[in-house]
């Protein structure tokens, strides 16, 4: 792929994407369907990229972003269902397509039709989640789905690396697949923290928002790079290095300094953007690589065969589709069933209710686990029957896939062709096309006719909120115009709040941000000031118990437009949405500021 082929991609896709989004459609899926078109317009190149390029450049940026949006106590909550999802699931799916691909293709065999189940085993769940606000989707669920794309993805490499040294194509580090998985899961996250250690102590020391926001950038690709190198989960070592470093920028007190919060902006605006130009090039390059597909298959003299082989995708696309529906119902009604006894024990058995109250105590000491807005903040039971449907029904295969396909090799040890090597690219892409299509295009639809009520959760998530905004107003002493540490201490106050258990860490990611916003605006403020406009103006802060109203001073008329216009819209924001907030729905415009 040159140059100017990527750039024509890129570009295509913005106005695809544009389009898209004016039409109420997800870009994704149209960019898709197009390329996938295009790809059989006469003079439409191949587009090759290798397996290592795609693993290493596209899918650890699109996992960190993922990571460090995701909510901390969401994972913590729903730790079970993402474990049960994320592992368990992928290893069954693993033996399902295997065993079913082994009967449609008997001439590849048993280790290479395992080693399909592996590549088709991961769901790419990432770019659903952050289109949660805009199909419904409950927030339970889209942490759920958030925590297993953070997981499967590393367990379906490892089966994949055991699976390829089966069928006598690569050798792995450890014979015994349970120890390789501890190895490269421990040892991953291991690196992931240590990168994130260095980051977090060189962020400071950069003084400068630019550099500070490129090292964020780097991080992704220095984590899964290095990780690689020794054999461990790149995967892990993104998800863990996101995890330490976004908690600790955002919460901890201990790595903020004067200038963290333009970094802080300037990041929530760059990464937005890097995920769009990664997810509009991957289903391009998905869709651009269908005719091709297609062509090589046809001209193989090798089995299985075009025919075989379209018959078996068919069949694949199927049974992941309908085992992931049955399988999460089972195992959410199982988990159900047993929550269920258990309550009955505890109802019928005082001495196992006295033992199991100790034991709650002593984690609640433990853990710190405490009540918030009148719910339970330790784990949560088994998903409902609707939630459980949205869960099953989200399989949509991704980039993942396709990069695990491409990397089967060529021969074997002994220097025969990969068994079947074409066919399991070929059915990987059309999994993953049919997926996308049968899926991508209908969870609309799904959240929609089953009309789950999220009321109660907009309404908690006010209530948070509003809880703290009153800690932030709480800090307020004077009735000027705030200075630095007045902004310190307003986050302060939002961390106290989570440290206590009075508020969660989506509250607080989204009241930090506010300040932020605010005090940015405050030192543009003071800049324009300092440079000798006339008369700038402040804007007032909004009603509040306790608060009195600045009025509009008098020089208000004598600014320039561009002033004007700036302290005008930011003293009507102001006005409608409290200390530092952008309205009523929170600076991203969502319903109940999440």
């Amino acid at each position: 792929m040159n140059g100017v082929q990527l750039l024509l991609i890129i570009v295509g896709g913005i106005a695809v994407s544009a389009v898209a989004h004016r039409r109420g459609v997800q870009p994704g899926l149209v960019v898709v369907v197009l390329a996938a078109a295009a790809s059989f317009l006469p003079g439409v190149p191949r587009l090759e990229l290798d397996s290592e390029l795609i693993l290493a450049v596209v899918v650890p940026p699109l996992l960190y972003s993922a990571t460090r949006n995701a909510s901390f106590s969401g994972f913590s909550q729903n730790l079970r269902p993402i474990l049960t999802l994320g592992v368990t699931l992928v290893v069954l799916t693993m033996g399902v397509v295997g065993l079913v691909g082994s009967w449609l293709m008997p001439a590849i065999g048993l280790p290479a039709a395992l080693l399909l189940g592996a590549v088709l085993a991961p769901p790419d769940t990432i770019t659903t989640v952050s289109h949660g606000d805009e199909l419904g989707l409950p927030r339970r669920v889209s942490a759920i789905l958030t925590g297993e794309s953070l997981v499967n993805d590393a367990t379906a490499l490892t089966l994949f690396g055991v699976a390829a040294a089966a069928a006598g194509a690569e050798e792995t580090l450890i014979d015994n697949p349970f120890l390789l998985f501890g190895y490269t899961a421990v040892l991953g996250v291991f690196v992931g923290g240590v990168f994130a250690l260095i980051a977090l102590w060189l962020r400071p020391r950069l003084h400068n928002p630019v550099l500070e926001t490129s090292l964020a950038l780097l991080l992704p690709f220095t984590a899964f790079l290095t990780a690689e190198q020794i054999h461990a989960s790149g995967i892990l070592a993104v998800v863990s290095c996101a995890f330490m470093f976004s908690a600790n920028t955002l919460l901890d007190p201990k790595f903020q300094y004067p200038t963290a919060y333009r970094t802080r902006l300037q990041e929530d605006a760059v990464w937005p953007v890097f995920d769009f130009l990664l997810e509009t090039f991957v289903f391009a390059y998905i869709g651009l690589q269908l005719r091709f597909v297609v062509s090589d298959l046809s001209h193989t003299t090798a089995k299985p065969g075009l025919t075989i082989t379209l018959i078996a995708a068919a069949v694949l696309l199927v049974t992941v589709i309908v085992f992931r529906l049955g399988a999460v119902w089972l195992m959410f009604w199982w988990w159900d069933m047993r929550r269920r006894a258990f309550i009955h024990r505890m109802d019928q058995d005082p001495r196992f209710r006295e033992r199991i109250k100790r034991r709650a105590e002593s984690r609640m000491a433990r853990r710190r686990l405490q009540q918030s807005a009148g719910e339970w903040r330790g784990p949560l039971g088994a998903p409902t029957p609707r939630e459980s449907l949205i869960v099953g029904w989200t399989g949509m295969r991704g980039i993942l896939t396709l990069a695990a396909a491409a990397a089967i090799p060529p021969t074997l040890h002994n220097g025969e062709p990969f068994p079947g090597r074409d066919a399991i690219q070929a059915i990987a892409l059309f999994v993953t096309l049919g997926t996308l299509l049968l899926q991508g295009t209908t969870i609309r639809t799904l959240v929609r006719r089953l009309n789950i009520d999220t009321h109660g959760e907009r309404e908690g998530a006010n209530q948070l909120l509003e809880r703290g905004e009153s800690m932030i107003w709480a800090t307020v002493t004077h009735s000027g115009p705030p200075a630095p540490e007045d902004f310190d201490r307003q986050r302060s106050a939002v961390v106290g709040g989570v440290v206590r258990g009075e508020l969660d860490d989506d509250t607080a990611r989204i009241l930090v941000h506010d300040v932020d916003l605010h005090q940015a605006a405050e030192t543009h403020l003071t800049r324009e000031e300092t440079a000798g406009v006339d008369e700038p103006v402040r804007p007032p802060r909004p009603e509040h118990p306790g608060q009195p109203e600045h009025p509009v001073p008098p020089g208000f008329d004598r600014m320039s437009p561009r002033n004007r216009e700036f302290a005008q819209r930011y003293r009507d924001r102001a006005r409608r949405g409290g200390p530092g907030r952008l309205g009523p729905s929170g600076p991203s415009g969502r319903s109940g500021g999440r």
